[in-house]
């Protein structure tokens, strides 16, 4: 196993507990720790993908980066537009 192996994993790891959290109520799929942990899974995943190129998932994760950061943005605007 490289480093590169053990990034994916991690990431992997983030975003399989990030749903198992979700699933068991744990987590909020509109709060901020949900969309960061799929966010640095993702890149973790993409990171891992430098190694072995696949181009299925290279968009697979870089699309559910994209809505990640969606999401972290959206929890700011949210509370930004609650503070006032």
């Amino acid at each position: 196993m490289t480093i590169l192996d053990g990034f994916g994993l991690v990431g992997v790891c983030l975003i399989l507990v990030a749903y198992f959290l979700l699933q068991v109520d744990k987590m909020e799929a509109k709060g901020l720790a949900y969309s960061v942990l799929n966010l640095f899974g993702a890149i973790l995943i993409l990171v891992s993908l430098t190694g072995a190129f696949n181009l299925s998932a290279a968009v697979m994760e870089g699309v559910w980066a994209l809505i990640s950061l969606y999401g972290i943005f959206a929890v700011w605007r949210r509370h930004r537009s609650a503070r006032y």
